[in-house]
């Protein structure tokens, strides 16, 4: 069953890992929580009991989307292998939002991997759920060891809804992300489907302002104080630069005699352009 989270604006999606013991679920985990960065995975908590262990933490996954602008935390679970857990399994399966079956490849296994997938399927239906309706993969670990069966046999002879599989040695880390991706996909769009949102991808982050050219270094200008009455006189016309295009206009006063004129002209060089550009400067007297 999904949480939402409206203070972090985070939904969390609770993936179980199930199969038969010593098929390689705490090494799939394992693999996963050592690959993500510290700073997006919460703290792993171990269940131990003498023959097998229960491991948890959650994370969040940042390539995957969001749903109705909501983040989706994931939380992993694996469940004890041997059949006299089967209590603590059905506790670890409660509320479940995705499963993932993970088969020992090896030809003695087979029909402890039949068994185990008998189990998930009775155990969901005494909560009330059906797996053929469940995001669930399998993954057929185990491929590196030289009694293992060929994936057409196990699909046949595991697979029964004919759900996505992935081939994996988790030892090595082989086939675990794409696993793990393979049921975020399929539980973030069983989510979005139900609560009629729509998954949407992250949203890229802001562009870099471009980088501004060095520019050099130029002397402050010199502003010459002048008082009310000074500005208020007439000044004779600027001598000419010499400068082809460019013109000099004395300071005049406007009708409103607490405001003076100032005619600019400036070079269009300045700007990368031709020919001069003339600003005039309004100069209010208080």
């Amino acid at each position: 069953m999904v949480l939402f989270n409206a203070a972090t604006k985070e939904l969390t999606a609770k993936v179980v890992y199930y199969g038969p013991g010593l098929c390689g679920k705490t090494t799939n985990l394992q693999h996963v929580y050592d690959s993500l960065p510290q700073d997006g995975r919460g703290k792993m908590l171990s269940l131990a009991t003498q023959t097998d262990r229960t491991l948890f933490f959650d994370f969040l996954p940042i390539e995957l989307g969001t749903i109705r602008g909501m983040k989706t935390r994931i939380q992993l679970y694996t469940v004890p292998g041997q059949v006299f857990y089967d209590a603590t399994r059905k506790l670890v399966l409660r509320g479940a939002d995705g499963v993932v079956f993970v088969a020992d490849s090896q030809s003695p296994m087979l029909d402890s991997n039949r068994e185990s997938f008998q189990n998930l399927i009775d155990n969901l239906r005494e909560q009330g759920a059906d797996l053929e309706t469940m995001p669930h993969v399998i993954q057929w670990n185990k491929r590196d060891t030289p009694n293992a069966l060929p994936v057409e046999v196990l699909e046949r002879e595991v697979n029964r809804f004919k759900t996505p599989t992935f081939e994996a040695c988790a030892t090595r880390g082989e086939g675990v992300r794409e696993t793990l991706t393979g049921i975020a996909k399929l539980v973030l769009k069983h989510l979005s489907e139900k609560y009629g949102g729509s998954l949407e991808a992250e949203p890229p982050p802001p562009p870099r302002p471009p980088h501004l050219p060095k520019m050099e270094d130029s002397k402050p200008l010199e502003v010459e104080e002048l008082s009310g009455g000074e500005m208020l006189e007439e000044i004779e016309e600027l001598p000419s630069d010499g400068k082809a295009g460019t013109r000099t206009t004395a300071l005049h006063l406007s009708g409103h005699t607490s405001v003076v004129e100032v005619p600019v002209v400036l070079d269009r060089s300045l700007f990368n352009g031709e020919g001069p550009v003339e600003i005039k400067l309004k100069l209010y007297l208080k």
